[in-house]
């Protein structure tokens, strides 16, 4: 499989030699032409028109046909973004600037959950520790970036329909003058439970002994229901400035995680976010940015639709309650400065986290006693950076930057580890070195330095759920010192009139990287380890006579945790993908083979098992009409049964040894959008 695909990939570049340019300039040419001219090698971007043409759920899921990017799939929803073998807190996820934060200590409500697809322009991500503007960018930075408004009145429906009854509808309306805009949008998504490719749902995969299995009486229950409405007002007080403020609000209701032991009651989420920017305020300086932000999210689960829940009178033998809440300011200004620019900036952020932890099981004697899971904690970060852009020649340019973060942790709550302590402080330096050198107009070269930083998270610190022996307890460790990325990126890129390739390899040095272990037989917690990472991405895109499009990509990480002398866990197997589109910019159709390799480099301390490898085929078509378009396709068309790596949670929250969540069988999907 994997020599197949490779082959494939060598024939995109050979292609490209033999074949003449032909034919009119087209959408997928620009595409071209936009992702040599304006992206850096280790940089990618998503557009909404990919996104449309996909089944994809969430963003997260969306995502992943991105090389270098893998998602964990908990259930028929809320995707959690893996960017080359880092997740979690080791990247950003950010919304225009704003952090946000998941309230589950499960991860139910990775951040990227929390925005819908309709309100999204196009998703920016930056792969290595190469952004200075935020906090905490160890791995990579993922940007979402919402819809702008134009002049005049516009508006965008779009309607999906899809297997399992799969409902994704959105609408948004909009005006703008000179002086003024305005936007307003809502979008509602539902599906029943998916089934995989041996015919049964992802909710059936516990053997019948299993306290975790659903009840007869929800296991095809709604897998989720969200409602989303959002709206953005601008104002531009002058011809050179602008103030904006957005408000979103989600709400997820009955949200299933055959992932985990428990599902969602709900997740609610308000996002608030104003931004000024003025241009040109002297010759001196060029642009200055103001932002504040507030975002807060509720989040119940429970057990109540599992067969464990008939243990207790309250309807749930297990549940949390729990919140986040984040605030955020930035001030940032870009100055001309010699031949160059510098860009610099301040911000401050406070992330505030508590989560209520209830069981039957705590103890024969006091069952549901109520644990501290998160003790209400409060994290303060301010932080400074500067970066410098210079043009040395029209071929070669350098970027430098280094931030400073100082950051103060304090936990407000009791439990088992803020009885000895209740918070710490930290302080660390980031850094980047960028060299890009274009020897040719149709080729970039990218040679990357840098030094990324991160204080340990809430969870990682402070988290406490204690269990009585032979069960598992899930404790945090204060003690925990911040992770350090040494990281190099070299890449290439070369892009001409009809062909695209770029290619990427990485080596990260990771000093006290945060790593979650079992401590005993009885316990798992997290520990500082020396690690390294390393990989590669390889993507490419050629256009062929009768306008046909060949694409290719190809990413692979590998982890070691040197302490242990093991592999690191979680990592991701190689995994690529290769299509052959037509498209004639009225119609499109296209079929792509998407294929990952068995990942045997597995943490054997954690019990992490072997996954096998698989390829699946998908078709889609499309036709674009005026401002109609209509998509459709066919997912896993072999209704392979098939697992990724990510199917099955290491944690005491786990599923079940053994348990994994399969990929979704065959399925279908029919889009109809209009937009004027």
């Amino acid at each position: 499989m994997i020599r197949y695909f490779s082959a494939c990939i060598v024939f995109l570049a050979l292609f490209h030699v033999v074949c003449p340019p032909a034919g009119a300039e087209s959408p997928m040419l620009e595409e071209i032409v936009i992702k040599g001219e304006k992206e850096a090698p280790n940089q990618e971007s998503l557009t909404m028109k990919e996104v449309k043409e996909s089944p994809a759920r969430d963003i997260g899921e969306a995502l992943k046909q991105v090389e270098g990017i893998n998602i964990v799939h908990k259930g028929a929803i809320a995707n959690d973004i893996v960017l080359r073998g880092f997740q979690k807190d080791n990247i950003n996820v950010l919304t225009d600037g704003a952090k946000i934060y998941g309230a589950c200590p499960a991860r139910m409500d990775p951040p990227a959950f929390h925005f819908d697809f309709a309100e999204v322009e196009q998703i920016k991500i930056i792969k290595g520790p190469y952004d200075m503007e935020n906090e905490g960018s160890l791995g990579g930075k993922v940007e979402i970036q919402s819809k702008k408004t134009r002049k005049g009145f516009g508006s965008d429906l779009n309607l999906t329909y899809g297997s399992y009854n799969a409902v994704n509808g959105s609408a948004t309306a909009s005006y703008g003058t000179d002086k003024y805009d305005g936007l307003l949008g809502f979008a509602y998504k539902r599906s029943d439970v998916p089934e995989s490719g041996n015919g049964k749902l992802i909710t059936d995969i516990y053997p019948s002994t299993s306290p975790n299995r659903y009840r007869p009486d929800t296991i095809d229950s709604k897998a989720y229901e969200i409602f989303t409405g959002w709206a953005k007002l601008g104002f531009n007080p002058t011809s050179n400035s602008r103030s904006s403020i957005n408000y979103s609000y989600q709400d997820a209701e009955h949200v299933l995680y055959p992932y985990l032991k428990m599902d969602a009651d709900y997740d609610k989420t308000h996002l608030l976010n104003w931004n000024y920017r003025i241009e040109n305020v002297s010759p001196l300086l060029s642009e200055l940015k103001l932002q504040l932000y507030w975002n807060r999210v509720t989040h119940l689960m429970n057990d109540s639709l599992r067969v464990s829940s008939a243990t207790s009178s309250r309807g749930f033998s297990m549940q949390t309650d729990a919140r986040t809440q984040g605030i955020g300011a930035k001030m940032q200004g870009t100055l001309a400065a010699g031949p160059g620019m510098l860009k610099g900036g301040i911000d401050y952020t406070n992330r505030n986290w508590d989560a209520l932890n209830l069981r039957g099981m705590f103890t024969a004697v006091n069952p549901f006693t109520p644990v501290n899971m998160i003790p209400d904690v409060f994290v303060d970060n301010l932080g400074m950076f500067t970066e410098y852009d210079l043009p040395v020649s029209e071929q070669f340019n350098i970027i430098a930057g280094i931030r400073g973060d100082l950051t103060w942790v304090n936990a407000e709550k009791r439990n088992t580890l803020t009885a000895a302590t209740d918070g710490t402080d930290f302080g660390g330096v980031s850094a980047d070195l960028q060299f890009v050198y274009k020897p040719a107009k149709e080729l970039e070269l990218f040679l990357g330095l840098a030094r990324g930083y991160r204080t340990p998270a809430p969870d990682e610190l402070f988290i406490d759920v204690p269990a009585a022996a032979p069960m598992v307890t899930w404790r945090g460790n204060p003690g925990l010192r911040p992770t350090v990325n040494h990281e190099v990126d070299l890449g290439a890129k070369y892009f001409g009139e009809r062909f695209y390739v770029n290619t990427t390899i990485f080596y990260s040095d990771l000093i006290d990287y945060v790593n979650f272990f079992q401590a005993s037989n009885t316990l798992k917690s997290y520990q500082n380890i020396d690690a390294r990472m390393w990989g590669a991405e390889l993507g490419s895109q050629v256009a062929l006579p009768f306008n046909l499009f060949l694409k290719g990509s190809l990413s692979y990480s590998e982890g070691t945790n040197k302490d242990a002398n093991r592999p690191l866990s979680e990592i991701p197997p190689l995994k690529g993908m290769v299509a052959l589109r037509y498209d004639n910019d009225t119609f499109f159709a296209e079929i792509a083979e998407n294929m990952a390799r068995e990942q045997d480099r597995i943490d054997t301390g954690l019990n992490e098992q072997p996954t096998a490898g698989w390829a699946t085929t998908d078709l889609k078509a499309g036709i674009y009409y005026k401002g109609l378009s209509v998509y459709a396709g066919i997912y896993n068309l072999l209704d392979k049964q098939y697992y990724s790596y990510f199917s099955y949670l290491r944690d005491p929250f786990a599923s079940g040894v053994g348990v994994k969540v399969p990929e979704n069988g065959r399925n279908f999907y029919l889009t109809v959008a209009y937009k004027f």
